[in-house]
């Protein structure tokens, strides 16, 4: 993919999941600055650990200060448009998440295999970038990391990133195989918030 598009789709994904993390510190009642924490953290926590994972350092917001521009202006904006978060209504946390988590994905597995030959590799890379920011915020709020429970989440990241890397296997055209890999990982994460979808959990008899 044309690094110019990959990293428009980047500070997207950056904005998106910013404004998760606003809307959750405004249902905990956060202050403002506890507000940039949690949309900070969310925002580019999962880059931060791809990138150290893979030597990729300075991690790219060192680099590249737009992504924090990007980050503070998110924040400004959605508190000014959103004065009252825990009125919104129950799906516009998750929708922002999901939207964020598959475009996520799609950045991790492309930067991923930019730096390395492995589509496991890049798999992998591809859940931690959706996943990583969001387990740091989930922490910080005192909640489970939804990766960690029932709800179909780092499942959907997973099924978009193998997509994603068997497109390319196939030689598909680069741009076709990120939006295959964020239309699966969109597609599974909002089926599962729409029908309330999850997987079995383990329970273990004494």
């Amino acid at each position: 993919m044309h690094i110019s598009l990959l990293y428009i789709f980047d500070l997207f994904g950056t904005a998106i999941f910013a404004i998760s993390g606003v809307l959750l510190a405004g249902r905990l009642k956060m202050d403002p600055f506890g507000m940039v924490v949690l949309a900070s953290v969310t925002a580019i926590g999962g880059g931060s650990i791809r990138d150290m994972m893979l030597g990729s350092t300075p991690v790219f917001w060192i680099i590249d200060n737009n992504y924090l521009w990007v980050v503070f202006v998110t924040c400004l904006f959605t508190l000014l448009l959103v004065r009252r978060p825990r009125k919104l209504s129950w799906y516009v946390l998750p929708v922002c998440d999901a939207i964020g988590l598959a475009v996520f994905v799609g950045i991790g597995v492309e930067k991923s295999l930019l730096l390395q030959d492995s589509m496991l590799v890049a798999v992998i890379m591809g859940v931690i970038t959706g996943c990583g920011g969001g387990i740091i915020r989930d922490i910080l709020a005192r909640e489970i990391p939804m990766v960690l429970r029932s709800e179909i989440y780092a499942t959907a990241c997973i099924a978009g990133g193998i997509i994603h890397t068997l497109s390319l296997y196939f030689d598909l055209p680069s741009q076709v195989s990120f939006l295959l890999g964020v239309t699966t990982t969109l597609t599974i994460r909002l089926a599962a918030i729409r029908w309330h979808l999850a997987l079995p959990t383990l329970s273990l008899k004494h």
